[in-house]
């Protein structure tokens, strides 16, 4: 690992300060290189992620700045019926949160798919967003990587290609997006907050995270010098007596996604479907969702039927690269199975909680 410095500021405004001094001191040109993800000041909470990096080489960040003494871990109720995870909130904490477990469960349910127990005690909320690809061309540095330094091509096309992507990539990247707990944030429709020096913003979460085109170096639409202090949620108490969080991998626990489905129904005294909600992991770049598909089944009774025509239109163009073709059927059946079990209520880390129980 390379040298860096650091810094642990007790206050918001002292650790955007902290980073927008370094940005226009790399801007200068005195420790820019020009490749991609060199050279930068970053903040690190967990660090179980950016460490990682770090170690390997795929990241040099010469400034570190620690932002675990800053006040923003807590979990609150929003005015609107919703809640506000603290972007330093634990993955752990958030999932066990009493709030979370009973408005939410189906991001409950998200995040302790994902990691391990130790990792989940130690990664936060706004860690989570920022986790970058698992691809293991990305991590190779003697492997050309676009992601990890533009326009050196993209050694998984044409490569080994089982975890890859089959939806949304390009022909300069088609690593996948390795997060559980943003595909539940997607389909909750979360809005990420974010702050510097500038003032702060509000980025709704299918904004934040960008499908690779042409600059696959660049996750998300966050800027450098941009501290993510929070993720609102909307009140999803429609969703809550039935929603379902699938994730298939290769092992039952600490293993990515290749394919995982949040989903979630407002299921009308009628019994047919008021609203859908369906994202996808393991398959892009970023969460995957189509709420023009999700519209498909407005109005629509649950069933086998219903549930493969918004599986059919969610996977539309969908490609396979030769050992990943498997994902499109996989996906498909996943998708369907996901809308059955949120259909009979809503599986927790406890059991399955029945549909009817009001």
């Amino acid at each position: 690992m390379n040298p860096f410095a650091y810094d642990r500021p007790a206050t918001v405004e002292a650790a955007l300060q902290a980073i927008a001094a370094h940005a226009a001191h790399a801007a200068s040109g005195t420790t820019n290189t020009g490749a991609a993800n060199q050279h930068e000041s970053r903040f690190v909470a967990g660090g179980t992620n950016l460490l990682d990096l770090m170690k390997e080489g795929v990241t040099i960040a010469p400034h570190l700045v620690d932002i675990n003494r800053l006040p923003l871990d807590a979990i609150e109720e929003s005015p609107d019926g919703g809640l506000l995870l603290g972007a330093l909130a634990r993955n752990a904490d958030t999932a066990y949160h009493p709030l979370v477990e009973q408005r939410y469960p189906l991001l409950s349910a998200a995040i302790l798919a994902g990691a391990s127990p130790q990792l989940r005690n130690m990664a936060s909320n706004g860690g989570n967003l920022l986790q970058r690809t698992r691809c293991w061309y990305f991590y190779d540095v003697a492997t050309p990587c676009n992601k990890r330094t533009p326009g050196s091509g993209c050694s998984a096309n044409g490569g080994i290609t089982r975890q890859h992507a089959i939806l949304g990539a390009s022909e300069h990247c088609i690593a996948t997006h390795p997060s559980d707990m943003c595909v539940a944030l997607a389909a909750l429709e979360a809005v990420v907050h974010v702050q510097s020096v500038r003032g702060k913003r509000e980025i709704p979460f299918a904004e934040f995270h960008r499908l690779p085109g042409d600059r696959p170096d660049i996750d998300t639409t966050l800027a450098p010098d941009e501290l993510i202090t929070g993720i609102a949620l909307p009140d999803a108490a429609r969703f809550v007596r039935h929603s379902a969080y699938l994730k298939l991998r290769e092992r039952l626990s600490y293993a990515f996604a290749l394919v995982s489905v949040a989903a979630a129904l407002d299921i009308g005294e009628d019994g047919t479907i008021a609203e859908a909600r369906i994202a996808l992991g393991g398959v892009a770049h970023k969460p995957w969702r189509l709420p023009e598909a999700e519209q498909l089944l407005a109005g629509a009774a649950p069933g086998e039927e219903a549930f493969g025509r918004v599986a059919d239109a969610l996977l539309h163009g969908a490609v396979g690269r030769g050992a990943n073709d498997f994902k499109i059927p996989l996906a498909r059946n996943a998708i369907v199975r996901a809308l059955h079990v949120a259909s009979q209520g809503t599986v927790t880390n406890q059991g399955m909680r029945k549909g009817e129980d009001r």
